[in-house]
């Protein structure tokens, strides 16, 4: 009974919705460069995650694009890219919902960490 006094507001907190602007205001959980451009980078995402989240949402930006990836089993966003050109590649930031839950789902970093230059 202990455990399923501890679960029930655990797993509660970690399934509520979250926006994508709610989301971009938490710390990014990855910043690193790829020599891959904006659009490259985000096609290699949905390729990637395809099998596990479905379809990306990818939305042009100023100087690159946006990509939000769905939760697994529920609606809304599970993270965001912030995926800016730069000369000779992409200034890439993740930001996630549950960014400091440690037994979060990691396809989304390791398709992040493949792509960067795979």
């Amino acid at each position: 009974m202990k455990w399923g006094v501890w679960f029930l507001p655990f797993s509660l907190a970690i399934s509520g919705c979250a926006s994508v602007s709610e989301i971009n205001e938490t710390l990014p959980t990855m910043s690193v460069i790829s020599g891959k451009k904006p659009h490259e980078y985000a096609q290699c995402l949905s390729e990637k995650l395809a099998s596990s989240r479905g379809a990306l949402q990818i939305e042009p930006q100023k100087d690159g694009v946006r990509v939000i990836v769905p939760q697994k089993f529920s609606s809304g966003p599970a993270a965001v890219f912030d995926i800016e050109d730069r000369s000779g590649g992409s200034s890439i930031k993740l930001h996630e919902r549950i960014s400091n839950v440690p037994l979060r789902p990691w396809d989304v970093r390791n398709a992040a960490t493949a792509c960067i230059s795979g």
